[in-house]
């Protein structure tokens, strides 16, 4: 076995951020009403028993990576299976309050901005190192991702501006995040105008699920999908991914994975000799890698939601996995004292009891906010 050139300390650093990035990205499916007692139990136990297995599977030397799935950079180890694991314990806690469902605006545009500067420039920094190496892939790895971006977040805000009669801030992050995540499994195997179609469909599918296909299929308007992480991470990881099989060039991929001859399905050629011969399509000139991958994309949306509902029934089994009714009137961060603003509003009285500052003496912390002010 080759010994890598940087040491296992780094490795573990950096496989350590991609497994927290995953649990962050589920937590958007959950906010606003999850029990936090029952949080703290689900994210050990999701990230040994689901996380984990996608990862090893794929990067680790499982089966799927000697298989020949490709995924560059984590489009299924890290969005498609925290999308799928988000939407299904989003169906086991429930949704917000109704007056948070239909009103939910964001507090704080400039920042968000801020900080999806900060996202696509830290992508360009995980993309490129995931080769451990500089050599061509991590160049071209950088190069494919902010190409990809830029043509999502154009493809989104056209459609905004197409369908709604004005562009959105909003919705050009979420083109932008979406061309990311979609470039992620392929980001350096693919070629430039590879990388431009697939931010043209990751600015196109993910926007026509989330604005048509949810607003007209039940199950997805039953289930409060907060930040919409289904469609800006699982629907556009799953597009990535099964684009990689057809897009991926066959001497970028003989420099990064373990099968020989793997190549996309616009490439031609036999492919996988073994896999066609157990699938008795010996005759077939491409699409094995397309293939692969859907089937490897299958498992890890199967394999998220088997592990996550059965997580989620447990600790339903000891606490509640959402908050009370009254809890949530106040507010998931009010209830534990917390205020990203410090502001009281609608009349509210300040109740030590709910509001998590009670404080045994009768000082002054223990009475903060104790008048009516009214929301600026």
């Amino acid at each position: 076995m080759a010994t890598p050139f940087y040491p296992m300390a780094s490795m573990v650093w950096f496989q350590c951020v991609f497994a927290a990035i995953a649990l962050i990205l589920l937590a958007g499916s959950l906010l606003g009403r999850m029990n936090i007692k029952a949080w703290m139990m689900f994210v050990p136990l999701w990230l040994t028993f689901s996380y984990t297995v996608g990862a090893f599977s794929l990067w680790g030397g499982g089966f799927l990576y000697h298989w020949g799935v490709i995924d560059y950079s984590g489009g299924y180890v890290i969005h498609l299976s925290s999308g799928i694991a988000g939407i299904t314990a989003a169906y086991w806690v429930g949704p917000r309050t109704k007056i948070d469902r239909e009103r939910f605006p964001p507090n704080n545009i400039l920042l968000m901005l801020a900080g999806a500067g900060l996202l696509w420039m830290g992508w360009a920094g995980f993309n490129g190192g995931d080769p451990y190496s500089a050599n061509i892939d991590s160049s071209i790895a950088v190069l494919n991702t902010n190409i990809c971006a830029a043509t999502s977040l154009l493809v989104w805000t056209w459609l905004d501006v197409i369908f709604f009669e004005k562009p959105s801030v909003i919705g050009a992050v979420q083109g932008m995040i979406t061309g990311l995540v979609c470039i992620t499994p392929g980001a350096g195997l693919v070629q430039g105008w590879a990388a431009i179609i697939m931010g043209i469909l990751s600015g196109s599918v993910p926007w026509f699920t989330m604005m048509i296909v949810h607003k007209r299929w039940p199950l997805l308007q039953k289930i409060d999908d907060t930040l919409g992480v289904f469609h800006t991470h699982a629907v556009a990881g799953f597009l990535g991914g099964t684009l990689t099989g057809l897009f991926a060039k066959p001497v970028l991929c003989n420099l990064f994975l373990p099968v020989t001859n793997t190549r996309g399905g616009v490439y031609g050629g036999l492919g996988d000799i073994q896999f066609l011969k157990i699938v008795s399509l010996k005759r077939l000139d491409c699409g094995v890698q397309f293939m692969k991958q859907i089937v490897g994309g299958g498992f890890i949306i199967g394999w998220n939601v088997v592990v996550t509902s059965i997580i989620c029934y447990l600790i339903s089994l000891l606490m509640p996995l959402r908050m009370s009714e009254e809890q949530l009137k106040i507010g998931d961060d009010a209830v534990h004292g917390e205020e990203a603003y410090a502001l009281w509003g609608d009349g509210e009285v300040y109740d030590s009891t709910k509001h998590g500052l009670s404080s045994p003496d009768n000082t002054t912390h223990g009475k903060i906010a104790s008048r009516n002010t009214e929301m600026i």
